[in-house]
């Protein structure tokens, strides 16, 4: 599945590529061979060969957009399911033969005549969908996510060989236009790397995110990459000072052991410098120190991880709210580590991760190094258990008829959660569940009875209410009454897939009893006035009872929310067919209304076509959003919205997020024009320590320096600290700039960013 609508082809001529197009296609499969025969699985180089030729004489004539011949994206997709990944020969074939059955003639049995029926399953699973399982108007990548996780089901490796393919189209994005440019990191970053980090697939889930940051804000991207850099120097001084009493420590003690240092991603840097509001020298966390010892044996890996970190403790403080234990209780995707927050000799807060080798080969490599573990360690099966835990809710997910497309990825969506918390049944079971559950999501874990009947829990002996949020040792006891109905909010207060996912099934069995109760009161209300149904009637009394359908106005006449009574019948009345009853339709259309008014021309633009703003178009046209306020500098896109209007987001805007999952094939490349005079809202945020006259000096720069008109201004002061909102007119994000900096300079005031 090599997202064939991203990764457009080009036909050429059917003759014999030239020498050196030979080599390379002939070189990149001798290095994929050359990393296979390193690996200790079994030595099936001859169906490899056999793959191979066959998809390089299937994709014959056809070139990426990059120029390559396509034959180099299945090698690539091989070479990293197996140095990166660690799989063997099964997964090398399926990845060379991925797109076979998508792109060319060749079929599903075709692959399993000649290469078995367990690598036609696989290359079945990765191929798109002909149809459509949600309809035509809906996220295609929602349809290919659905069969890739009902065959994930049967076979993990083809989310995993999945998960090669986006990694290479990732790295060769470069060659796609800019709309799909935004999509495709769009999509990524939403569903990809989070699904990554949800496998162990660690250095996978940070590529993926660095190349999304790169592809979508390259100029911040390469801010980030250039302050790593010159900081680079500063770092190596201070992990060498902080290491160094480390090694004489570990070494006195006999260890064999590795010290590496861990520094974070530029996505991860920016990220929280975007949540945080924070500068990039604010960012504490850049440097991590990484202990990989080798253990004497299985059995006491534990125990001498808390050596090592005993070790350590006695030559640093330890930070004590910053000890996450991951070695006795691993997290959900299987990662086992000890971290611990150390304060260096120089002031410096610096966390130290500690694992054994095995540790480290599963946080990198994911369920593959997990499985190769496992085969001569039977008695190995925590990772197992929360793999086949993951699965059973996948499959719930895939179980229940999810409305539309869009549902179903904010359901999936969901259970891909990063950090997790563990809790406590009343018998001292435990409970893993994503940060941020409620006692409403616990209930849920325990059965669906339990949860669809939770009026309460008693969280830790104490009484608390089902949107209690709960956190890691809390000992859970969950109240129910059989009288107690689900009700429609409880949406708002789960935070796990498998909650909503029971709610939403429930409620939707409730509404569709209801829906054929209203249907059944409103035939007999017919009846009883001797009257039939038409379309213009069930228009009135939608419009009557503000129901947006007749299916809404049916379930809030089963839910007895409303009642026909006589100004139902005079609605209806005042439609009189020709021949004095009412006219029966078979359909039942939209409302249009009259009014007198030449309808005016839809505004049509093409995906494909590129958007310059102008003082003149600027909302007309193209409408700008209101949840980011995006200014004339800004990295930006546009979504055609059903009307035809253009709403312009940006990049990194979180509704802009699921615009480019759910409504990719919706994305426009927009671009500023060189004049534009028009003023732009934007808000500034500003932290600081509360002085007099404090308030007169942030004014005075606004108003005499920069001159600048100020919209709004809020202001809160406690304990000594202030926290300010500035909302004010602009022309460019160089303005703000100017402003931020200017603001920076007052003396007190510890940070400004724009927000």
């Amino acid at each position: 599945m090599a997202d064939r609508d991203d990764q457009q082809v080009v036909n050429i001529n059917s003759q014999s590529p030239d020498d050196d197009i030979e080599k390379m296609v002939q070189d990149a499969f001798q290095h994929l061979i050359d990393s296979y025969l390193k690996t200790k699985h079994r030595k099936k180089v001859d169906i490899i060969t056999r793959a191979f030729n066959f998809a390089q004489h299937a994709h014959k004539g056809v070139k990426r957009l990059s120029g390559e011949p396509y034959i180099m994206h299945p090698l690539a997709v091989a070479q990293i399911v197996c140095s990166e990944i660690g799989l063997g020969s099964t997964s090398i074939c399926c990845a060379l033969l991925h797109d076979v059955v998508e792109d060319t003639d060749y079929t599903v049995e075709d692959i399993e005549n000649m290469f078995g029926p367990k690598i036609a399953q696989i290359v079945d699973g990765l191929t798109k969908i002909a149809g459509g399982i949600f309809g035509t108007h809906t996220s295609s990548q929602a349809e290919n996510f659905k069969k890739l996780l009902l065959t994930m089901n049967d076979d993990i490796r083809v989310i995993l060989i999945k998960m090669a393919d986006r990694l290479h189209n990732m790295r060769t994005l470069g060659a796609q236009p800019a709309n799909k440019r935004y999509k495709i990191s769009g999509e990524t970053l939403y569903i990809y790397a989070p699904l990554a980090n949800r496998l162990g697939l660690n250095t996978i889930k940070s590529e993926l995110e660095d190349l999304s940051f790169k592809y979508e804000h390259p100029e911040e991207y390469e801010a980030v990459k250039r302050k790593l850099e010159i900081t680079k120097s500063d770092r190596l001084t201070v992990f060498d000072d902080f290491t160094a009493p480390i090694r004489a420590q570990l070494d006195s003690l006999g260890m064999k052991y590795e010290i590496k240092a861990r520094i974070k991603t530029p996505y991860s840097i920016w990220h929280k410098m975007q949540t945080k509001h924070i500068s990039f020298e604010e960012v504490y966390d850049i440097l991590a120190v990484r202990i990989v010892f080798e253990p004497q044996n299985q059995t006491q890996e534990l125990e001498e991880c808390f050596a090592i970190y005993a070790a350590v403790s006695k030559l640093y403080a330890s930070h004590p709210e910053r000890l996450r234990d991951w070695v006795s209780q691993p997290r959900a995707n299987g990662y086992q580590a000890l971290h611990a927050t150390m304060m260096s000799n120089k002031g410096e807060w610096i966390e130290v991760q500690i694992r054994s080798s095995r540790m480290d080969e599963i946080a990198e490599k994911g369920f593959a190094a997990h499985w190769k573990y496992k085969e001569g360690n039977n008695s190995d099966t925590e990772k197992e258990s929360e793999l086949d835990k993951w699965l059973v809710t996948i499959q719930e997910i895939l179980d229940d008829p999810q409305p539309d497309a869009m549902d179903f990825l904010d359901t999936i969506k969901l259970n891909l959660f990063a950090s997790e918390i563990f809790v406590f049944t009343p018998k001292g079971d435990i409970k893993t569940l994503p940060t941020g559950s409620t006692a409403l999501d616990f209930a849920f874990t325990i059965h669906t009875v339990v949860g669809s009947h939770c009026m309460g829990a008693k969280v830790n002996h104490k009484l608390v209410p089902i949107t209690h949020k709960l956190v890691s040792g809390d000992q859970v006891e969950i109240l129910t009454s059989k009288s107690l109905q689900i009700k429609r909010e409880w949406l708002d207060v789960a935070a796990t897939a498998k909650a909503r996912t029971r709610i939403q099934t429930l409620l939707r069995r409730e509404e569709k009893e209801a829906r054929k109760k209203g249907e059944h009161l409103f035939g007999e209300f017919l009846e009883e006035h001797s009257m039939v149904r038409d379309t213009i009637v069930m228009e009135r009394l939608c419009e009557l009872h503000s129901c947006k359908t007749v299916d809404d106005f049916f379930l809030l006449l089963g839910q007895e929310k409303i009642k026909l009574g006589n100004a139902d019948f005079l609605a209806m009345k005042e439609h009189p067919s020709s021949n004095g009853g009412f006219k029966k339709l078979l359909s039942f259309g939209r409302k249009t209304k009259k009014t007198g008014k030449v309808k005016s021309e839809k505004h049509v633009v093409d995906s494909k076509s590129v958007i310059i703003l102008t003082d003149d178009n600027i909302g007309s046209k193209y409408k700008l959003a209101d949840c980011c306020n995006p200014v004339s500098g800004d990295d930006i896109m546009g979504c055609i919205e059903d009307d035809g209007t253009v709403t312009i987001h940006k990049l990194q805007c979180h509704e802009a997020q699921g615009v480019k999952v759910k409504f990719g094939n919706r994305i426009c490349e927009v671009q500023w024009g060189t004049e534009i005079h028009h003023l732009f809202l934007a808000n500034i945020q500003l932290k600081g320590l509360d002085k007099f006259g404090l308030l007169n000096r942030i004014t005075e720069v606004l108003y005499k320096l920069l001159n600048l008109n100020i919209r709004k201004l809020s202001i809160e002061s406690n304990e000594g600290i202030f926290d300010a909102n500035i909302q004010l007119y602009v022309h460019d994000v160089k303005e703000i700039n100017n402003i931020v900096k200017s603001l920076k300079k007052i003396p007190d005031i510890k940070s400004v960013s724009r927000v």
